[in-house]
């Protein structure tokens, strides 16, 4: 019996690459000039100069174009139908955001089939990965009935191996007068039924969601359940979000648009990564959240693109670091390292977000000299050639 491997691919002539390790190259990013990868099967087998490069089964000339990691989204909500077309169209004309416009989605989503839901997360899926993300969180949410929630969880494990239980987005309109009650089913039968479809819970806990109370019980209820914690954390105004995240642990705080300073202290105290969501901002005219503070603090920040029908429907991870560089006091380097490792450690995957021997063979090149092009030039589809584990798409 003989057995075969994988051939092996050299991708040379890098004009500048981003490792994300900097044992390998120059400065946090681990940068390379005139870098090369050499990829077996899945996985990154060997990173240094071109001329350095071991001879290997097939070459691929870059042409003097940037190498950077996969993007790492870390938080998204892809499963849903309908859109709100209508609802950005009058925030846009001058009507605030708030936390209510989800039920519109939770209409929509309960009435379609399990087909159209599947097609709709393939299609963003397909639509970030063409941008560069090669690795993708998504949640529920939009369910918010036991058997609804665990269908979402079903159908988004067939797509990504990060989802999310957020059966704790809003109270179901079903129990609007009952708050409680909804609480209690999140953090029983749903749960009960949901948890073995997935790796998180979340909670939006915010004034028109869910307390700080409220978000502890369901949080704690996953734990027990073995499922890993993220939150949705001040985004619309100051609260007990971040503080909670960092009590129990969290892998990431997300939004962190309303900070107190000992809310950065404790982030930065901690192993709870701050993920910043830029488009939602963008999309409700909102106040952005400033990351230099944070990063000025040491805490560990990441970008995502909060991809959902409301309030960011984007799924492009090159404008997110545009609108942090040009809004959100980071400098390209550092927005191009959130967008990367950041959301591998809020992932808490070390597989990923980083160009180095061991790793997950995710990286894509640019039509540009240097990663700095993501923010230099927003707008422009730069993500020219990715490889999503090992595999050139």
């Amino acid at each position: 019996m003989t057995t075969t491997s994988a051939p092996t691919t050299a991708i040379t002539h890098i004009a500048q690459l981003v490792t994300n390790d900097p044992s390998l190259g120059e400065g946090p990013l681990g940068l390379i000039q005139d870098a090369a990868v050499v990829i077996d099967g899945d996985r990154i087998a060997w990173v240094g100069t071109s001329s350095k490069a071991p001879a290997t089964d097939n070459a691929v000339d870059a042409g003097g174009r940037a190498g950077i990691p996969g993007f790492v989204d870390s938080h998204s909500h892809l499963v849903f139908a309908g859109d709100r077309t209508a609802e950005f169209n009058a925030r846009m004309s001058g009507r605030p955001y708030s936390a209510g416009g989800i039920c519109t989605t939770v209409a929509a989503t309960r009435a379609a089939t399990d087909e159209a839901l599947h097609a709709n997360v393939a299609r963003y899926l397909a639509e970030a990965l063409r941008q560069g993300t090669t690795t993708q969180e998504t949640k529920s949410g939009y369910g918010l009935t036991v058997e609804d929630e665990a269908r979402a969880l079903r159908i988004a494990a067939e797509h990504t191996d990060e989802v999310t239980f957020l059966g704790a987005h809003i109270v179901s309109p079903d129990y609007a007068d009952d708050p409680a009650g909804y609480v209690d089913l999140v953090t029983g039968p749903m749960l009960d039924a949901c948890a073995p479809h997935a790796r998180w819970i979340d909670v939006f806990c915010e004034k028109g969601a869910f307390d700080g109370d409220q978000a502890r019980a369901v949080l704690t209820a996953g734990q027990a359940k073995g499922l890993q914690v993220r939150v949705h954390a001040n985004q619309l105004g100051h609260g007990p979000g971040v503080q909670l995240a960092v009590e129990l642990g969290a892998a990431s705080a997300d939004h962190c648009t309303h900070l107190s300073y000992a809310d950065i202290d404790a982030l930065a105290q901690s192993e709870t990564v701050a993920t910043l969501l830029p488009g939602a901002e963008f999309s409700t005219r909102a106040k952005w959240p400033d990351a230099r503070p944070l990063l000025d603090a040491g805490a560990t920040v990441a970008l995502s693109t909060d991809c959902n029908p409301g309030s960011s429907f984007t799924s492009s991870m090159p404008f997110c670091i545009a609108l942090a560089v040009r809004d959100m006091g980071m400098t390209p380097d550092e927005a191009v390292w959130s967008a990367t490792a950041g959301g591998a450690r809020a992932l808490r995957r070390t597989d990923v977000g980083r160009i180095a021997p061991g790793a997950r063979a995710d990286l894509a090149l640019l039509d540009a000299p240097s990663h700095v092009h993501l923010a230099y030039r927003p707008g422009v589809p730069l993500v020219s050639a990715v490889w999503h584990k090992g595999v050139l798409v």
